[in-house]
């Protein structure tokens, strides 16, 4: 199982989007995530590497032609050079075939079928799940391999025999003018058999759509745009090709506290005046279900933010924790007692312009720059 994020998840773009949008995206992100603007942050470092590698794929118009159509697993073989397993191209012939009919196809003879379709299940959690990670099953409706044929498509007791068109080559070739033109065999598809007697259970399609239960495993620290891949656990491909995969698209509800930045939670704490002047604490309940403390320092302003290190998201698929940010509210009073309002009033009166700085130094702007204007 492979956890994979969106291209356009990790550029916060829609995938309508032009080239100068995918730009200026990319841009933005890489000014935030740069490793220079943020030393030693291990996330940031990540996060502005993976941005590259889908900006790389995206301003690229094949490259995303490609990789709109068939996901990561074609794009990730075409950067290796056609090395490895998954979906994609075992050889240039495929990708003539694909784009441009069969025709113009290459292969083995025989001409092995198309594997079965990739299939697409979205799946949302919670932030606390998205945190803990979570083990669940899920049902999908999906063609299978026939059992009574195992796949084959003739009926249990017979065979497929060799095509008596093409030989068992899969292929036929036709003079048009001065070019010899091979094409996949009208008879047998291109597969170099045929069937006789097809199973009656699928009717020769050596697949049959039946439910199926599958335990999925969601690692800690995924977010919205998170793609896990089950390699096998597809369409069955037909008469007994390959399956296909199936991709399980994460999707992560709003929290009613909690906000979340790639690895940062962020929040907003609204606070009383009075403790924003003389300090105090404020308790949060965490992802991780412990309580945490915040200090909050005496003269703190609104708007102001205190940063708890190693209380945010688990890294995917990696170790450590990103931030927590607390961004402070102070929040004024409505209505007062009469008793409130002397005491104000007689605070008002003993403070002073060195208390509130910024006041002052507002003011005195003002000041100097309307004198002698009226």
């Amino acid at each position: 199982m492979e956890t994979e994020i969106d291209f356009y998840e990790l550029l916060e773009v829609e995938r309508t989007a032009d080239d100068k949008a995918i730009k200026a995206a990319y841009r933005r992100l890489a000014m935030r995530h740069h490793p220079d603007k943020n030393p030693g942050c291990g996330d940031s470092e990540a996060k502005f590497k993976a941005i590259s590698v889908a900006y790389d794929c995206l301003k690229d118009p094949q490259k995303r032609a490609t990789y709109d159509r068939y996901g990561h697993a074609a794009y990730a073989q075409a950067q290796q050079g056609g090395g490895g397993g998954g979906a994609g191209f075992s050889d240039i012939g495929d990708i003539f075939e694909t784009i441009f009919g069969s025709a113009f196809g290459g292969g083995n003879g025989g001409g092995r079928a198309r594997r079965g379709a990739d299939l697409r299940y979205d799946m949302e959690i919670s932030l606390e799940e998205a945190f803990h990670g979570k083990q669940t099953e899920i049902e999908i409706e999906v063609s299978q391999t026939c059992e009574p044929c195992s796949g084959s498509g003739a009926e249990p007791g017979t065979d497929r025999t060799r095509c008596p068109i093409c030989g068992g080559h899969g292929k036929v070739r036709a003079q048009q003018g001065f070019f010899m033109v091979e094409r996949p065999c009208p008879s047998c598809h291109g597969r170099g058999e045929v069937i006789e007697k097809p199973c009656r259970a699928c009717r020769g399609e050596g697949r049959v759509d039946q439910a199926q239960k599958l335990e999925v495993n969601v690692p800690p620290g995924v977010e919205t745009g998170t793609r896990i891949r089950l390699t096998g656990k597809g369409e069955a491909g037909p008469v007994g090709a390959a399956p296909g995969d199936l991709y399980i698209f994460i999707h992560v509800r709003r929290h009613s506290v909690y906000e979340r930045d790639g690895t940062t939670l962020v929040t907003r704490v609204p606070i009383t005046f009075t403790k924003a002047a003389l300090g105090g604490t404020v308790g949060l309940p965490g992802l991780d279900d412990e309580w945490i403390t915040v200090n909050i320092p005496a003269g703190i302003q609104s708007g102001e933010q205190l940063r708890k290190r190693g209380d945010g998201m688990p890294v995917l698929q990696g170790r450590g924790r990103g931030d927590l940010v607390i961004e402070v509210k102070v929040e004024t009073p409505r209505k007062l007692s009469t008793k409130q309002k002397e005491l104000l009033r007689e605070f008002q009166q003993s403070e002073t312009d060195a208390q509130c700085p910024e006041s002052q130094g507002f003011f005195e702007r003002i000041k100097a720059g309307f004198t002698g204007k009226r």
